[in-house]
């Protein structure tokens, strides 16, 4: 019974297009943990963990945090279902306020357009990280095709590299690693990922 209560939560929040986009995201996020020091690693904004999930075999912990409760019951549903034993969540919301956590990695994938704030949030996340750690951004690139009153457009490489440096990041860099159909608001757009060191 419990499985099936899983699957129909899971359908209705995974779809096969975010599936498929969070594979792509998953290859190149553990290509960026590949070399990385074991440790804490923080997927902010997870959802229901589709590439959080994707990486507890890379790092010591994963702790999923989001914003919203019926995401991480997915996540925890999952967590129970693969007998992951380095992995948790945690109701919370950084643009509110900032529960005293530290961790080694944080991951924000595609979440950054939603948070109308860039910077508050970067410095939030600054402060999170333990010295030496390393923030790993995946979103889209900036795309006049697309405009909505809740959603950055994407971001320009500049104008972030900018934000992460006045946030008192170092190491910075930025490159666009795929080009899909539709993958945002309905249109062609492409994704970057981000690193900076704390």
């Amino acid at each position: 019974m419990e499985n099936n209560v899983f699957e129909q939560m899971a359908k209705r929040y995974d779809t096969d297009q975010r599936i498929d986009l969070a594979k792509v995201i998953v290859k190149e996020v553990r290509q960026k943990l590949q070399n990385s020091r074991l440790g804490s690693l923080i997927d902010y904004g997870s959802g229901t963990g589709l590439v959080g999930l994707e990486v507890t075999d890379l790092v010591d912990s994963v702790l999923l945090v989001d914003s919203s409760k019926q995401m991480l019951e997915v996540a925890q549903a999952k967590i129970n279902q693969l007998g992951i034993t380095n992995a948790k969540v945690l109701h919370s919301d950084f643009t509110q306020a900032t529960p005293a956590l530290k961790a080694d990695i944080i991951l924000v994938s595609l979440v950054l357009l939603h948070i109308p704030d860039t910077k508050t949030i970067l410095q939030q996340l600054y402060n999170i990280l333990n010295s030496d750690g390393m923030l790993i951004i995946i979103d889209f690139d900036k795309n006049n095709q697309i405009s909505h009153p809740k959603v950055h457009n994407g971001f320009s490489h500049e104008d972030l590299k900018m934000k992460l440096s006045e946030t008192g990041f170092r190491s910075i860099d930025i490159r666009t690693f795929h080009h899909g159909d539709r993958i945002f608001m309905n249109q062609n757009a492409s994704m970057f990922v981000a690193t900076s060191a704390k």
